[in-house]
């Protein structure tokens, strides 16, 4: 690392501290949903393979919970894997599917989180969804930052799924169709929803530039804020999450009114 650099490091970390000095807690979103885009365009700048950019975005994830840590956030998504993605060629999807099972491995052995999968589990190969339930179980009895990992996961698949438990679980229950018809209301399928009984997300930051939630979190987001952030996943800085935080806190949320 060149004098230059060195320099410009200081400045962004000097930076970084006025920007948390001036942080109101009180106004840190509780839930931040994290579309972390950008892991094969950050790699193909570095001239380096997409597999080592999925790496480098697998290894930014504790980071950015740590700095979630050191605010008042109590819920964090991570879209990980989207149902799209199936579509991607088998020697990229491969490769993507072990760094992400590794990510789930990870945030289970390290003590600090309690992990959720969101998504459809059947999509998923065997091993990826048994590293889910071992993660979820080993989990449960920490009291610390919720972290949903959205692997599998689409906004819209959600929605049918949530609907499908809703009328199983009325079949379960004897009610007739009519009686469901009656009783369904936002509150019904929102229990029914992979995050049921969470709060919505108050704020969702994507990364890399693009300006579109491509399906996350359809139904929780529709009074979200949104932050959207030019840099690259695995590029993106405290400094860049404290200025997502700082933003959010100068909006005055009207949920519609």
């Amino acid at each position: 690392m060149n004098l230059r650099d060195m320099l410009r490091g200081l400045l962004v970390r000097l930076y970084a501290r006025r920007v948390e000095g001036h942080l109101d807690h009180a106004q840190v979103p509780k839930h931040i949903g994290v579309i972390m885009d950008g892991n094969r365009r950050w790699a193909k700048a570095a001239g380096s393979s997409t597999v080592h950019g999925h790496r480098a975005g697998a290894e930014k994830i504790e980071e950015f919970l740590g700095w979630c840590s050191e605010t008042d956030v109590e819920v964090v998504t991570l879209w990980l894997l989207s149902t799209d993605n199936f579509d991607r060629p088998q020697d990229e999807l491969g490769p993507l599917l072990g760094i992400i099972e590794d990510v789930v491995r990870t945030l289970a052995t390290d003590g600090r989180w309690r992990v959720h999968h969101v998504g459809t589990p059947d999509l998923l190969p065997s091993p990826m969804q048994n590293a889910l339930k071992e993660a979820e179980e080993t989990t449960a009895h920490v009291d610390g930052i919720v972290v949903n990992v959205a692997i599998g996961y689409g906004g819209r698949q959600e929605i049918a799924d949530a609907v499908r438990s809703m009328l199983l679980d009325a079949q379960d229950k004897g009610t007739s169709m009519d009686e469901l018809a009656e009783a369904v209301d936002i509150d019904m399928i929102g229990r029914h929803l992979y995050t049921g009984d969470q709060p919505d997300p108050d704020l969702v930051i994507r990364t890399s530039g693009e300006q579109r939630l491509s399906g996350f979190m359809l139904w929780q987001t529709a009074h979200s804020e949104y932050y959207f952030c030019d840099v690259f996943w695995p590029a993106f800085r405290k400094v860049d999450f404290l200025r997502a935080l700082r933003d959010y806190a100068a909006r005055h949320r009207r949920y519609g009114g």
